[in-house]
């Protein structure tokens, strides 16, 4: 039997694809053009006569190097998650002591403490650390703050891996670091894809931690570097949104590799 097209659902996608695509034609279209077109022509219209300059004035004046020390926090970030928060979590999943449970409810205290709340003695502390005004000094309670939310995920997926398979290989004579390697990981990839892309997004995107803990361009990041687009007489909308697409790109990258396993875990089947 040959089934009716529904054409509601299909007006419902063409109004979802028209408020989607329009912002992202808008974004694209002005990194292409001058900025006197875009000030004359409007956002929507069709640009007069196209041009790469944007992106290349981005990457001439500095934003490379934004754009290298963003990549550095985030890479260290996400070693540092992944360094931490996988035997953690199992040690929370496979312990039996009271000791363990504390732990873990230390940690998800966290979650109820914001950044902006600890930032002045964030702030003394680094200092202090005389790691102010360096990469390590942002990367450090940027991981920190990750800790809580990337624990808390890989914990719910590793306690989706059948109980069974920990008996086997226990009689098998496997120590606790080999079930760790052999069955705990590969089955967790799921969550292991979802803190990887949390971490990544949150150092990626991480804006009060570099304003208040670096000052030299040397040190400065992406989402500073974000502000020299504004001067007193307006605003270089081209040049902005050509760097706004520059700083996409990676994270957009990591998410088109690590979706079907990030979808995976957020729906609690990250070991399964």
């Amino acid at each position: 039997m040959r089934r009716r097209p529904n054409y509601l659902a299909g007006l419902g996608s063409l109004i979802w694809l028209l408020i989607v695509g329009l912002p992202l034609y808008v974004l694209l279209l002005a990194t292409l053009r001058t900025r006197t077109d875009y000030s004359t022509q409007g956002p929507i219209s069709w640009p007069a006569q196209w041009t790469l300059r944007n992106y290349l004035t981005d990457l001439s004046n500095g934003f490379g190097r934004d754009f290298f020390n963003t990549l550095t926090v985030t890479a260290g970030v996400v070693a540092l998650v992944l360094l931490v928060v996988p035997p953690l979590a199992y040690a929370i999943v496979r312990a039996r002591g009271r000791a363990t449970g504390w732990v873990f409810r230390l940690f998800l205290l966290g979650l109820a403490i914001p950044a902006q709340a600890v930032i002045v003695p964030m702030f003394y502390l680094i200092s202090k650390a005389g790691l102010y005004d360096h990469l390590i000094g942002v990367i450090l309670p940027t991981a920190a703050f990750c800790l809580p939310v990337c624990t808390l995920v890989l914990t719910g997926a590793m306690r989706d891996i059948n109980p069974e398979l920990y008996e086997a290989m226990a009689m098998d004579g496997a120590s606790p670091a080999r079930v760790f390697r052999q069955l705990v990981l590969p089955l967790s990839k799921g969550g292991l894809s979802s803190i990887v892309v949390f971490a990544a997004l949150q150092a990626w995107n991480g804006f009060l931690f570099p304003l208040v803990l670096t000052q030299s361009d040397s040190t400065k990041v992406i989402t500073l570097g974000l502000y020299e687009f504004q001067t007193e007489h307006g605003v270089d909308v081209p040049g902005l949104l050509s760097a706004v697409v520059l700083s996409m790109l990676p994270i957009l990258v990591v998410y088109l590799f690590a979706r079907r396993a990030l979808v995976q875990g957020l729906m609690g089947v990250g070991g399964k």
